[in-house]
């Protein structure tokens, strides 16, 4: 969950407060399901099968804080909610896109050495 500034060193590193808004649990996943259009509340939930409805909610709202998407209200009865990433989120897309793409090509190979250094580290305490 991101954080204000607390004090003036927060303030001089510009990077790590954006890191904590696009380097959250969902953030990235948000960027890229919105890259291809505006989508309801629901329709993020059932594409980010994990996520509960007030983490979701939480980060679309610190999203919406920072510029990265807008939320529009219809006027309609039931009320239509939709998200939408700025100008400002859809130029996060190509800085994602790859490490998203890398993450799915190396994925199979991290599972398996965090298994090896799992079961080391368990042999070594054992023993």
């Amino acid at each position: 969950m991101v954080k204000e500034a607390a004090d003036e060193s927060e303030i001089c590193c510009p990077s790590r407060l954006v890191l904590d808004r696009i380097g959250d649990k969902w953030s990235v996943l948000i960027v890229l399901n919105l890259g291809d259009g505006p989508k309801r509340f629901s329709e993020l939930r059932g594409v980010l099968h994990h996520v509960t409805p007030k983490v979701l909610t939480y980060t679309l709202r610190g999203m919406e804080r920072d510029g990265l998407l807008t939320r529009t209200v219809f006027a309609e009865v039931p009320p239509r909610v939709e998200y939408e990433l700025t100008p400002l989120g859809h130029s996060l897309r190509p800085v994602m896109e790859p490490i998203t793409t890398w993450a799915e090509e190396h994925v199979d190979e991290v599972l398996s050495l965090r298994k090896a250094h799992d079961t080391r580290s368990a042999d070594e305490f054992a023993g």
